[in-house]
């Protein structure tokens, strides 16, 4: 057995060390990735697991993305907006349940009006005690994003998914005169003032290992301060679920497919932890999913330290279908809370207090 690249933290791991890790399969050599992932992330920023309840607003979406089950055209969701008044009930949920961050997260809407979440970050700014609030809307205008900022919004997620330039373009359309540039829009938001945050799918059907190395090196030099790692969840209604069930049936597969497994999630999420130690990487929804039993756990064993309980109603919930079999779909926000609050005390882990931003204990 050939001599696996020794893991290193920060700028001491290299890229070819990544790549090779990315592919390694022997459980022994794993279990040494495990242990250096887990003891990067207590050192860098403790047992804390900082909890951030998401809200999902909208399921509306202008985009094309052929991945995604509420893209524009999947004509057979049932599309919502959640009211004002409903979501300021979501956010005392928040409050209430202890969790250091609210998470409003939707389609890219523009029904969802510049106006109408500037109001409604006031509102919950002035009418409960939430430390942070995150948002999650798409490509928005940049007089947009100024104008959220001022009213209240601390952090901004955008997921960039792929550095490969044509997967990405496979997968994420561009509408008519705009041109997505994902890496353009983080650097603006960081210049607004916002904590930003990134992040990658696993295993998207033309993707490689090379790839997925090429992204973790992107992390390290972005200086992000969350960064969501989940594997592919293929839905049947979407081009690229579709794709996926073909090349599954027919065997059609590159040998250098990544694959879209819980083990190469968190085979990224770890190396993801070494290359970026101080920022928050949660333990994604979508990873539990891949492996019901032990994906959260995992996640949060192997470089995880955030955890997003969802709060929005259950009504909603169901309707916000990105993926499959979404978790604690039918669950109360109180049930959900419960869940997570004795699975953490079950891994010595405990919750973290306030906004929770990159690097706190």
């Amino acid at each position: 057995m050939n001599a696996a690249p020794p893991l290193g933290v920060a700028d001491s791991l290299t890229r070819d060390a990544i790549e090779h890790w990315l592919r390694e399969t022997d459980e022994t050599r794993l279990q040494e990735l495990w242990a250096a992932a887990d003891e990067t992330r207590r050192r860098y920023v403790g047992d804390a697991v900082h909890l951030r309840g998401l809200v999902e607003i909208s399921n509306y979406c202008v985009r094309g993305c052929t991945y995604c089950g509420i893209r524009a055209g999947n004509r057979g969701v049932e599309r919502y907006r959640i009211p004002e008044d409903v979501l300021l009930e979501c956010a005392h949920k928040t409050v209430e349940f202890g969790y250091g961050t609210l998470v409003l997260q939707s389609g890219e809407d523009y029904g969802i009006t510049g106006e109408w979440m500037a109001r409604a970050l006031r509102r919950i700014r002035s009418e409960t005690a939430v430390s942070a609030i995150t948002l999650s809307l798409g490509e928005r205008p940049d007089e947009e994003l100024a104008a959220w900022r001022e009213a209240g919004a601390d952090r901004y997620l955008l997921r960039f998914e792929t550095s490969d330039e044509g997967l990405y373009r496979r997968i994420h359309p561009d509408l008519p005169g705009r041109v997505s540039d994902r890496m353009s829009i983080l650097q603006r938001l960081q210049e607004l003032g916002y904590e930003a945050g990134t992040g990658i799918m696993v295993g998207i059907p033309g993707q490689t290992y090379a790839s997925i190395a090429d992204d973790i090196e992107i992390f390290r030099g972005m200086d992000m301060d969350m960064i969501g790692i989940g594997p592919y969840l293929p839905h049947p209604a979407t081009p690229l679920g579709q794709e996926f069930a073909r090349r599954t049936a027919e065997g059609d597969w590159p040998d250098d497919q990544a694959a879209n497994t819980e083990l190469a999630t968190c085979r990224v999420l770890a190396l993801t932890r070494l290359a970026r130690p101080d920022s928050n990487l949660p333990a994604t929804t979508a990873l539990s999913l891949a492996d019901k039993a032990g994906g959260r756990v995992h996640g949060l064993q192997r470089g995880g330290n955030v955890v997003m309980p969802n709060v929005t109603p259950p009504e909603q919930r169901e309707l916000y279908e990105i993926y499959p079999e979404k978790a604690a779909v039918h669950e109360t926000a109180e049930a959900v809370n419960a869940g997570i609050r004795q699975l953490l005390a079950s891994l010595g882990r405990t919750v973290g207090a306030g906004a929770g931003g990159r690097g706190a204990a």
